[in-house]
């Protein structure tokens, strides 16, 4: 795996943001996707993104087969959500790994939780979404969603050995049509992909990232 760039890498945090000032929009309006509630969030920003990246998951989901739906899980998050995220796993991975160094921990934890600074959930240009048939049961990808690499023993990166083949098919078929849509994924989350964000411009060639962090406001 020592070739998957970690979202702590400094050519990530290097790249610019010229923020376009697009939307964000809920992808509950147009009752298009399955939305699972489960990473609902007191701001109920999880149901939010930016609208190029919510027109492409409507791209990709009309390229699946017809028994097959993209479910959506979570979308935008606020930076204090993130902060409170990342700070939680660092402090995991500081129990576990006491010899480690700051510099060791903070890498580590860029498997599975973005450093709040750079986090592509808080521009509300990436979604953690999986596979599910017409009635909303989620179909096998190898791991739970948002399984860690310590809990999976890896299975969570999206190309690792010790899954099943049906979940290799599964992670294909989902790989499959958010490429082709536009989105680019972060290799230790199969559940993770994103558009418009510094990883994207990273990753796709392209000189800035259009995204940058947007807050929601608690509902009230």
């Amino acid at each position: 795996m020592s070739e998957i760039v970690l979202m702590s890498d400094p050519k990530v945090t290097a790249v610019p943001v010229a923020e376009c000032g697009e939307r964000l929009v809920d992808v509950r309006a147009g009752g298009s996707l399955l939305i699972d509630a489960r990473k609902q969030d007191p701001a109920d920003a999880f149901a939010y993104l930016r609208e190029g990246v919510l027109e492409r998951l409507l791209k990709a989901q009309t390229t699946l087969p017809q028994d097959v739906r993209l479910l959506f899980v979570e979308g935008c998050r606020p930076p204090s959500l993130q902060q409170k995220y990342f700070e939680e796993y660092t402090s995991r991975l500081r129990a576990i790994h006491p010899e480690w160094s700051p510099g060791q921990i903070h890498s580590a934890a860029s498997r599975y939780v973005s450093p709040p600074e750079i986090a592509p959930h808080s521009a509300g240009a990436a979604v953690d979404l999986t596979l599910a048939d017409v009635s909303g049961r989620e179909l096998d990808l190898g791991t739970r969603m948002n399984a860690d690499p310590e809990e999976s023993k890896g299975a969570c990166y999206t190309h690792a050995a010790n899954i099943s083949q049906e979940a290799r098919a599964n992670r294909k078929l989902l790989g499959s049509v958010l490429e082709a849509a536009g989105l680019v994924n972060y290799p230790t989350e199969w559940w993770h992909w994103s558009f418009g964000d510094r990883y994207w411009a990273l990753l796709t060639g392209e000189a800035v990232a259009c995204y940058g962090p947007k807050e929601i406001a608690p509902l009230g």
